[in-house]
């Protein structure tokens, strides 16, 4: 149980922002470009608990992915919806990208302090778990970001794809969008798309994103998600 909760107290803060940096994002892109749809509904915060899902919250912090409530968009406000449904549906990873980038930047820094300040029992106390949390932050924004571009509605990458198509193929594709999470998993658990496609892909973006500090991620993330 004292396992458990050095894990939730690790994990906790870095999923929270992840998820919730990712959807004030798409709020915020989505009020500049004419749809004040997010703002009108008080979605452009940083508080947590107007973005949660506790399914999606659960599922993060248990299995390394997750969600949360979608920030509401109304697309027909936007100035060109087409065009402008492309942005705010790449900021969300793009925002999750940069956490993963400044979580690195964070890790690799503490890794150059002085060791003298691991004496000081004050300074070990808080330097321990922010560097925990760095590299946990890094981790789980690296899937966070890669998860949402595969092109399957209702994920960013299917909002992007259906920008993308001519309009016939485009509402062909929305069609799919009550099906989508059903496919994602099907795709997940019961194919090899995690260990063939997404599984290499994320290795190699936090070996590049951590650096050196690569071993101290696997370990973190070894120990929050072993079982």
């Amino acid at each position: 149980m004292e396992q458990f909760f050095l894990r939730i107290s690790i994990m906790l803060v870095p999923a929270l922002l992840a998820i919730t940096v990712h959807e004030v994002s798409h709020g915020l892109a989505a009020d500049r470009l004419g749809d004040p749809t997010a703002r009108l509904l008080g979605r452009l915060t940083l508080n947590p608990l107007r973005h949660l899902d506790p399914v999606g919250t659960i599922a993060l912090l248990l299995v390394g992915f997750g969600w949360a409530r979608p920030v509401p968009v109304n697309f027909a406000n936007l100035n060109q919806p087409r065009r402008d449904m492309i942005w705010v549906a790449l900021v969300g990873p793009l925002s999750n990208f940069t956490l993963a980038i400044l979580s690195g930047l964070l890790l690799r820094g503490m890794a150059h302090l002085p060791a003298s300040l691991a004496t000081y029992s004050l300074v070990a106390s808080i330097i321990e778990p922010v560097a925990l949390m760095a590299a946990f932050s890094l981790y789980i924004n690296v899937i966070l970001g890669l998860f949402n571009l595969l092109p399957i509605p209702p994920l960013d990458g299917g909002r992007v794809l259906t920008g993308l198509l001519p309009p016939r193929q485009a509402a062909a594709l929305t069609r799919f969008e009550p099906f989508g999470f059903v496919l994602l998993i099907v795709l997940i658990f019961f194919t090899d798309l995690w260990r063939v496609v997404l599984e290499p892909v994320i290795a190699y973006l936090v070996g590049l994103i951590a650096g050196t500090q690569i071993t101290v991620v696997h370990e973190v993330v070894k120990f929050l998600l072993s079982r």
